[in-house]
């Protein structure tokens, strides 16, 4: 059986989730194995909460929040950065890859690019493999 990866997309409430929607109300096609998290702001996503997803046996996190400048807290797209970012250097310390977690800035009328950066996920993770930290499958 073929490996198709498990990718957890934390989405933020006002742009990114919206441009979820979208790519539902257009009936876009993206890989079956995406759980959607919505989050009132990227800013809130922090490292336990994407390690934690590895740990569950996930294959790679995503993090969608607002383009920047366009925050409905103002500062959130930053503050996701931050934590993104040293996420990915603590992934990367610990062999697991910085290249498992992204981080993307949606706005509610992009469906397409949500379907598309999955798509583009997903071939990247099929080329890294399963997980090796996660709970068996």
């Amino acid at each position: 059986m073929a490996f198709e990866p498990k990718i957890l997309a934390f989405t933020c409430d006002y742009c990114a989730y919206s441009g979820t929607d979208m790519a539902g109300i257009t009936r876009a096609k993206y890989p079956f194995d995406v759980r959607i998290v919505r989050v009132m702001c990227s800013g809130r996503v922090d490292p336990g909460m994407i390690f934690r997803a590895f740990e569950h046996g996930v294959d790679g996190v995503l993090v969608a929040g607002c383009h920047k400048g366009d925050c409905n807290y103002l500062y959130g797209s930053e503050k996701a950065e931050e934590k993104i970012g040293a996420a990915k250097e603590l992934a990367e310390a610990l062999g697991l890859g910085e290249d498992r977690i992204r981080l993307e800035w949606f706005s509610a009328s992009e469906g397409r690019k949500f379907t598309e950066t999955i798509k583009d996920f997903a071939k990247e993770l099929k080329k890294m493999g399963p997980n090796a930290a996660g709970a068996v499958r």
